[in-house]
């Protein structure tokens, strides 16, 4: 029983799986987003939207590969690497302007804290364990 619970636990605090993003101005969950790490890399990508009118939306604003992508299946996270209890040195992709940002993750309790930051101006999100 101890090893049940000491497995729980460990999985409780693993970052990877589906998280929810939630509105920054209305609260409200948007996206579906999948944490995968393989090899030690981290990356996301959103497998729904909550807005199902918004499934087919192209990102005609992203750069690179991603330019004209569907949003749906798109990678918003890459090249994140592990150092202590934080995901640092990747970057995260805001579909909605196109524009990419550095960015860091960590579990903060139950949820997951996003940072995504040019220079010394950032914007914090929490996302929670998706569905």
């Amino acid at each position: 029983m101890v090893i049940c619970f000491a497995s729980g636990t460990l999985h409780a605090q693993t970052v990877t799986g589906r998280w929810t993003t939630i509105d920054d101005n209305t609260g409200k969950p948007r996206s579906i987003v999948e944490i995968t790490v393989v090899d030690g890399t981290l990356t996301g990508r959103i497998v729904d939207l909550y807005d199902k009118t918004r499934l087919e939306k192209r990102c005609d604003k992203c750069p690179g590969d991603r330019k004209d992508q569907r949003i749906v299946g798109m990678e918003i996270i890459r090249d994140m690497k592990l150092d202590g209890d934080t995901w640092e040195d990747g970057t995260i992709l805001d579909p909605e302007t196109g524009k990419v940002y550095d960015c860091k993750l960590w579990l903060a309790g139950d949820v997951l804290k996003l940072r995504g930051y040019v220079a010394f101006f950032y914007r914090t999100q929490t996302w929670v364990k998706g569905r």
